[in-house]
């Protein structure tokens, strides 16, 4: 039975967890409302989230076991930030670094929160205008296509609209009006949250499929775009 320290910060929201034999026994979370001017707060959060769930619970470092971490895709930010602290605390402790897709964090909740209603499992990461990053998963959450950027038409997903279909994420709410069937449901309030990663580390922990704390990088997907502010004043 492994104790496992699960940092998510793949989207605007921050959290954090303590998993035991897969389970989550531990969580601190912290959801940005709609009108949050200061919606990624991971920089400000994340350390005191970390030292945190470990003080108030009585767990020295020590006794983790692992460091898990979303590893995308999601936001550049965020990732570097979750990923950078993952691997400072993991290498704090001498301990392994597990890295776990966002994508499947997602699905796992969605089915978790909806049942055996469906037969897939859609889950979407927000990207630019009319495109998302996402993936499909069958009702057991196996994944059955690999993590692409996709850019949403009337045709998206055509291969599945004779099935019952559950779309999920922060990317599946602008999809709702072209993606219209009626066995396509949109799943709210779905986010990747570290509450759900303790069945993925876990499994990945007992397998020893260990991430490498000098080298490995998050899965952007894409590069990083810089822009510069229109207002900006040279």
């Amino acid at each position: 039975m492994a104790k496992i320290l699960n940092i998510e910060t793949s989207t605007e929201i921050c959290s954090v967890s303590i998993s035991e034999d897969g389970n989550c026994k531990f969580l601190k979370i912290y959801i940005p409302d709609s009108e949050s001017a200061e919606k990624f707060s991971h920089s400000k959060l994340l350390a005191v989230f970390i030292d945190e769930i470990l003080k108030e619970n009585q767990i020295l470092p020590s006794q983790i076991d692992a460091v898990a971490v979303s590893g995308g895709p999601g936001s550049y930010t965020g990732l570097r930030i979750g990923v950078s602290s993952a691997k400072g605390f993991a290498f704090g402790i001498g301990k392994p670094l597990i890295a776990v897709d966002s994508m499947h964090i997602i699905a796992k909740m969605a089915k978790t929160k909806t049942g055996d209603n469906f037969e897939y499992f859609i889950p979407m990461t927000d990207a630019r205008r009319m495109e998302v990053y996402c993936s499909v998963f069958d009702k057991s959450l196996r994944q059955i296509s690999p993590v692409e950027a996709k850019i949403i038409t009337e045709d998206s997903f055509e291969e599945y609209e004779q099935y019952k279909t559950c779309f999920c994420g922060n990317g599946a709410e602008k999809c709702i009006s072209i993606l219209q069937n009626q066995n396509f449901s949109f799943a709210k309030n779905i986010f990747p949250s570290a509450e759900y990663m303790g069945e993925f580390s876990e499994q990945k922990y007992n397998n020893k499929d260990f991430a490498d704390l000098a080298y490995y990088e998050p899965y952007y997907l894409k590069d990083f775009v810089a822009t510069t502010p229109k207002n900006k004043i040279i």
